[in-house]
């Protein structure tokens, strides 16, 4: 019994120890394969596509931005990330990153500067809503477009409608200036016609212009260029005194004008040119400085004034019917200037004419005033 006894102790005794060893692996054993679930559940097989460069990996990234900052990819304002840096990632999902480019575009004659994620000039146009059909490109719509974009020149297709010499024609064009659509609508431009818009200029859609039909010719008339006066004291002559002793001469201007016709109508003359054919020539007059003397011995006495308005009406620029006396005592012209006189005697102021019939007097008497002169005595 003892014996019995005891091997039934050794027995309990190495049970015992048996499952003392294997406790602790067996938890060891349980933790790892725990861990491996929880690590192979947190890895994730990607697909990434940075500018039409794809590749698939694996990451424990839970979003969108996580994985972007993981693998260095960084984007900017203009860029596009889809789905977006906050979207969730599960395992089998597709990231695509497409950087933008710069275009200089000029649409229709308009230059802005915008932004596309297209690799392709064709993508551009789409993503700016521009038809490229029919259009003028200065780029072809495969090209590829750079990280540093580029320049395009976009011409849309578009309606114009030109009148011309009665008619209209409308024209589907992607020109560039006026001039151009009217080649393609078959209209052509003679001598000095032009559009009612700058020939240069960029047609826009819708547009209506018209054809200017332009004829010109030249005109020439002359006008006359009136001369001046030129006065300069005379100290020989008496004052009040005016003697021409040059008469002017009007000059002549050649007027050059052009004529045009617009459509049929006669515009307003333009002048052109003008050029002086003949200098006018000033009229120069001595103008009298000397004192007119008043007195006359042996002739102040006499009533001079009554001979005046028998004579003449006591008018100093009387002149008789014949036009050969003039004055106040009715002088021929050879008289008046052999008593000293200048030019008629009509034009003498009075003073003048009274002195110098005082000198006839006193040489000849009242024998020149037949008729008249015995006034002199009242």
């Amino acid at each position: 019994m003892t014996d019995r006894l005891g091997t039934v102790d050794r027995r309990g005794t190495d049970g015992t120890e048996t499952r003392r060893r294997l406790l602790p692996q067996a938890l060891v054993v349980a933790f790892l394969a725990g861990g491996t679930s929880a690590f192979i559940a947190h890895d994730k097989a990607v697909r990434i596509d940075v500018d039409g460069e794809p590749r698939t990996l694996h990451t424990f990234a839970s979003d969108v931005g996580d994985l972007l900052a993981d693998e260095d990819v960084r984007v900017g304002e203009h860029d596009s990330v889809q789905p977006a840096a906050d979207a969730e990632l599960t395992s089998g999902d597709e990231v695509v990153i497409r950087y933008g480019r710069p275009v200089r575009l000029t649409l229709d004659g308009q230059r802005r500067d915008v932004w596309t994620t297209a690799e392709t000039v064709g993508g551009a146009l789409r993503q700016f809503g521009v038809r490229a059909e029919g259009a003028h490109l200065s780029a072809d719509p495969a090209r590829r477009i750079g990280r540093n974009g580029l320049d395009l020149d976009v011409r849309t297709e578009r309606s114009v409608t030109f009148v011309a010499d009665g008619r209209e024609h409308t024209v589907r064009t992607n020109a560039a200036t006026v001039r151009e659509a009217l080649d393609q609508a078959g209209i052509a431009l003679r001598g000095e016609d032009t559009t009612s818009v700058a020939p240069d200029s960029f047609p826009r859609d819708g547009q209506t212009v018209s054809v200017l039909r332009i004829t010109g010719a030249e005109k020439v008339r002359e006008e006359t260029i009136a001369f001046e006066t030129v006065k300069k004291a005379d100290p020989t002559l008496f004052k009040g005194t005016e003697t021409v002793v040059r008469q002017g001469r009007p000059g002549v201007r050649r007027l050059t004008y052009e004529v045009r016709t617009v459509n049929g109508v006669q515009q307003k003359p333009k002048k052109v040119g003008s050029e002086v054919v003949r200098e006018p020539r000033d009229r120069i007059v001595h103008v009298g400085t000397k004192p007119v003397p008043q007195r006359v011995a042996g002739a102040d006495h006499l009533d001079w004034d009554a001979l005046a308005q028998c004579e003449a009406g006591g008018r100093p620029n009387a002149v008789d019917a014949s036009g050969t006396y003039g004055g106040l005592y009715q002088f021929d012209t050879g008289t008046w200037q052999g008593l000293g006189g200048s030019g008629r005697p009509q034009d003498a102021p009075a003073g003048e004419q009274t002195y110098r019939a005082k000198k006839l007097y006193i040489s000849r008497g009242a024998s020149p005033w037949p008729v008249c002169g015995r006034r002199l005595h009242g």
